[in-house]
């Protein structure tokens, strides 16, 4: 059976012990081993470049910077403690404060800041937008709300400095999040149709901003949560979206106390990359890593 668990930190520290491990591992991964030089044309035969962070070619000497165009390209901080943020970024369910950062690693806080900010955004763009669903597919969708107070009852609306957040689970498959200005039907639906396949069975709550997505090429049921129901007879429920829902909550309530309207979707981002992944934990540091190279 293949190996499915994330590397623990002692294999890490092993697999990038050095700060010429952690460069060496770059290169290969932006340039691999079987290419042509760029300048003089022949099969690459590239050697480190003492106190650089480049690799000289031995034909021509053109040097190339792994770490051009990257977030490591012209920072003091070491690709080191760049890994290993990185590292607990993919190890971690609920989130990776700046704080913690700046402690650990011994950076100042806007540098720990910027870190986060630039692995988060990477998390982000890795994540799929592919639609959801089709014929015969399941996908519950739910919207929740973060901060703030609420008013109203039953899914109504949000006010207090709530940001809405709107969450489509395809069964046995990918999960997307959405932030949308409120629970009005005007501002759900076309999130919907935009990242859900026509001809999927959708499965929602009773609020009434949902009910005209049978008409919009979907098969809609409903469960109806305010009667205390979780399951309706015909096999309806949306409780699949809330584990997703519990690690988000710990996350933005535990670990970064509050999360601004600006900056949210990047944190919904890092929580949907680190769900989407989680049945191939081993994969998820490695895809990161290949993710800032490109």
């Amino acid at each position: 059976m293949a190996k499915t668990k994330a590397p623990t930190l002692r294999q890490f520290q092993d697999r990038f012990p050095t700060e010429a491990a952690c460069l060496d591992h770059l290169f290969q991964v932006r340039y691999g081993t079987n290419f042509d030089c760029p300048k003089c044309g022949r099969p690459a035969k590239y050697s480190r470049v003492k106190a650089r962070r480049s690799y000289q070619c031995n034909w021509c000497a053109h040097q190339l910077y792994p770490t051009a165009g990257t977030p490591f390209d012209r920072t003091r901080t070491s690709l080191r403690d760049w890994f290993y943020v990185m590292f607990l970024f993919c190890s971690t369910r609920n989130g990776v404060a700046a704080k913690r950062v700046e402690r650990e690693i011994g950076v100042t806080y806007k540098t720990a800041w910027r870190m986060c900010r630039e692995i988060r955004k990477y998390m982000a763009s890795l994540d799929s937008d592919d639609p959801l669903g089709g014929c015969g597919s399941i996908v519950e969708i739910d919207e929740t709300s973060i901060g703030g107070n609420a008013t109203g009852t039953g899914g109504g609306r949000y006010a207090g400095g709530k940001h809405v957040v709107l969450r489509m689970l395809e069964k046995g498959g990918e999960l997307i999040t959405r932030v949308v200005p409120d629970v009005r039907r005007h501002s759900l639906v076309p999130v919907v149709q935009a990242h859900v396949l026509p001809g999927t069975n959708v499965h929602t709550d009773g609020l009434r901003s949902y009910t005209t997505l049978g008409d919009c090429g979907f098969r809609h049921d409903t469960v109806n949560h305010s009667a205390g129901q979780y399951v309706s007879p015909t096999g309806c429920t949306v409780n699949r979206l809330e584990g997703f829902w519990a690690m988000l909550k710990r996350g933005i309530y535990g670990t970064h106390i509050h999360v601004s309207a600006k900056h949210l979707p990047k944190y919904l981002g890092e929580f949907e990359y680190r769900w989407n992944m989680r049945a191939v934990p081993h994969l998820m540091l490695d895809r990161l890593m290949h993710s800032f190279s490109r």
